[in-house]
C-alpha cells in the first residue's frame, strides 16, 4: 500500500508539472518550482551502482574533527567524519557506538567510508568501556544531540534525518536508542548483544546484521530474535554474514558497508535509488549466509 501511495504521489507531481506546462501564461519559473517539488531534496551524490556502493570511498572528500570527552556530557567524546563540501546543502547524520571493552578505534573504518557517501558520521567513545546496552543507547542519543546542537559541524546536518549504529553492546544500544527515540530514521545493530531479546516497540526501520560464526552473541539468541520481534509492519531486514565472527565489524568489510550504506540512504535520505540493493532480497553468497526482509520497502 505504501508503495502504491508513493507511486500515486509521484504521478500527481508529474501531472502538476504537465498542467503548468500546458496552462495559459505558465512561466519557466512555475515549471521549475513544480520540478523541484517532484524531486527528492535529500538525495546526495550521483546515482549509485554496484561498484559505487562497494567502493572504499564515495564521491565526497572527507574531513574529520576530534571531540574531547571534556567538552561533552552524556557520552565519552569521539571523532566526527563529514563531507568537506557544502555545495549540496545539509546531510543526514549517524552516531555509532563501539562494543564492550572497545573504543571508537574499533569502528573507525566506518567513519570515512560512510561520510564519503554523503553522511555526517560520529564514531563515539562511551563513558566507560564496560557500559551496558541501555547506557550505550542513551549515549548514542546524547551524541546526536551534541552533533546537531553544539558541534562545529551542526550547520552541515539536517537534524530531522538521524540514525544510529553500533557493534555488540553498541548494537544492542542502537536498538535501545531506536526504542527511546521513534523519530530516528534508521538503526543498524552489528552483531548486537542485549539481554532484551524482543523489540516490538521499535518503529524505526532497522537492519539487523549477524554473523554465522558468532559465539559471543550467537544469532540464534541475539540477532535472529531481535529481527523476528520487530513489528511485521516495519521496514526491517536481517543480514547474516557468511564465514564471519562477532568481531568481523571491527575491520573493513564490504558486505557490511554495502548494505548499511544502502539502508541508511534509503531511510535517512529517503533515496529510493538505493532500494535496488535491498529488494529483491539479496541471495546467499560467499559473504551472505542468509538475508530476510520486507519488500517492497515503504516510503
Amino acid at each position: 500500500m505504501r508503495r502504491h501511495l508513493s507511486a500515486y504521489a509521484a504521478s500527481a507531481a508529474i501531472s502538476a508539472c504537465l498542467a503548468l506546462l500546458l496552462a495559459p501564461g505558465a512561466t519557466a519559473a512555475d515549471t521549475t518550482a513544480a520540478d523541484v517539488t517532484a524531486e527528492n531534496p535529500y538525495e546526495r551524490g550521483p546515482a549509485p551502482t554496484q561498484s559505487s556502493v562497494e567502493a572504499l570511498r564515495g564521491p565526497y572528500a572527507v574531513s574529520e574533527t576530534s571531540v574531547s570527552s571534556l567538552v561533552v556530557t552524556g557520552f565519552g567524546g569521539g571523532t566526527i567524519y563529514y563531507p568537506t563540501s557544502t555545495s549540496d546543502g545539509t546531510f543526514g547524520a549517524v552516531a555509532v557506538s563501539p562494543g564492550f571493552t572497545a573504543t571508537q578505534s574499533s569502528l573507525a573504518w566506518l567513519g570515512p567510508r560512510l561520510a564519503s557517501q554523503g553522511f555526517v558520521v560520529f564514531i563515539i567513545d562511551t563513558n566507560s568501556t564496560l557500559d551496558q546496552p541501555d547506557s550505550r543507547g542513551r549515549q548514542l542519543l546524547a551524541a546526536l544531540d551534541y552533533l546537531t546542537q553544539r558541534s562545529a559541524v551542526r550547520g552541515r546536518i539536517d537534524a530531522s534525518r538521524l540514525g544510529v549504529m553500533g557493534h555488540s553492546m553498541g548494537g544492542g544500544g542502537s536498538l535501545e536508542a531506536a526504542k527511546s527515540r521513534p523519530s530516528l530514521k534508521a538503526a543498524v545493530p552489528l552483531t548486537g548483544w542485549n539481554t532484551d531479546k524482543t523489540w516490538p516497540e521499535i518503529s524505526t526501520p532497522t537492519l539487523v546484521i549477524g554473523a554465522d560464526g558468532d559465539t559471543v552473541a550467537p544469532v540464534a539468541t541475539h540477532s535472529e530474535p531481535f529481527y523476528e520481534s520487530l513489528p511485521s509492519s516495519l521496514d526491517k531486514a536481517y543480514l547474516e554474514l557468511n564465514g564471519a565472527t562477532h568481531f568481523t565489524p571491527n575491520t573493513s568489510n564490504t558486505t557490511i558497508a554495502k548494505y548499511s550504506l544502502s539502508w541508511l540512504k534509503r531511510f535517512i535520505d529517503d533515496d529510493t535509488r538505493y532500494e535496488q540493493f535491498l529488494c529483491p532480497l539479496p541471495r546467499p553468497s560467499l559473504t551472505i549466509e542468509e538475508y530476510r526482509g520486507s519488500c517492497p520497502l515503504g516510503s
